[in-house]
């Protein structure tokens, strides 16, 4: 009996958080996909169903399909490159030096920043015209001005540079703090069998990052995936749709366009394309749990 009452005591102590995530997420999840087989938009009075038609425009609509290609394609590389510059910054910082503290927060500190901030500020510092601080430093050593925003080939990789700027000094204080839990007798063992520096790196640091690893994958994979404020602030899509996201777009067929059933067709293709993605990371990650275990 007791153990029946204190059951039903934990139900209730979950239940507030239970129907927030009921009314907020699993709601407007169900709203969503019944509106993308509608016709619902500013444009129409009555509500009609369409059945899958919102889906074949969208995929057949050229600049749709390059926001999801645009989209895929910056989360997995943030992902990448701000954890591998993360990881290194962590190792090399967590060694006792003289300023290491004050260079940890020097690394850390854009991730204080807005985002919308960081966005306008690098948008005047990429400039093509000559204030531009990047191309003033490039053409003082004889080089070339480079179109950092305004050329559909590198227009998504400025981005990506940005932020992975302002977000590595974030995960860096992740890994620092599960470099810390490192028990150094295992170094001491590599040690005294010969390892080298890389070779404990690969076979003691890394595998018991595996805690910090996990979480920083799963957290830049699923920002880089609603990447959408640096987006706005730095190109609006642009040039052409060279920096579309499937966030840019969403919104901009959302509420500027008034195509609603439209945009709602594009949030369901989102919601499936990021489980997609997030699945195939935690098998990944599972799997190379077994194998350090």
């Amino acid at each position: 009996m007791y153990g029946k009452k204190r059951e039903r005591v934990f139900l209730l102590m979950i239940l507030p958080a239970f129907v927030g995530f009921f009314i907020l997420f699993i709601v407007p999840t169900l709203m969503s996909f019944f509106y993308s087989l509608t016709n619902w938009s500013v444009y129409n009075a009555d509500l009609d169903f369409v059945g899958l038609a919102n889906y074949k425009q969208l995929f057949s609509d050229t600049k749709t399909m390059a926001s999801i290609s645009n989209t895929v394609k910056y989360a997995v590389l943030i992902t990448i490159f701000q954890n591998i510059v993360a990881i290194l910054l962590a190792v090399f910082l967590n060694k006792k030096m003289k300023g290491a503290n004050f260079t940890k927060s020097l690394v850390f500190l854009p991730a204080v920043l807005s985002i919308l901030v960081t966005g306008f500020l690098f948008q005047y510092i990429m400039s093509s015209s000559d204030f531009g601080l990047f191309n003033r430093i490039i053409q003082f050593f004889g080089g070339q001005p480079i179109n950092w925003l305004g050329d559909a080939d590198l227009a998504l990789y400025s981005v990506l540079i940005t932020q992975v700027w302002q977000w590595s000094g974030w995960s860096m204080v992740i890994y620092i703090a599960n470099l810390k839990s490192i028990d150094s007798a295992l170094y001491e063992a590599a040690d005294i069998d010969g390892a080298g520096s890389v070779r404990k790196f690969f076979t003691v640091t890394l595998p018991l990052l595996y805690p910090a690893v996990s979480f920083n994958i799963l957290m830049s994979l699923i920002g880089g995936m609603k990447v959408f404020d640096v987006i706005f602030a730095m190109t609006k899509g642009g040039p052409g749709y060279a920096t579309e996201t499937i966030m840019t777009t969403m919104i901009r067929e959302g509420f500027n366009s008034g195509r609603n059933a439209y945009a709602s067709a594009l949030a369901v293709v989102f919601f499936i394309v990021v489980f997609i993605l997030s699945r195939i990371v935690i098998i990944f990650l599972n799997r190379w749990e077994r194998k350090i275990s």
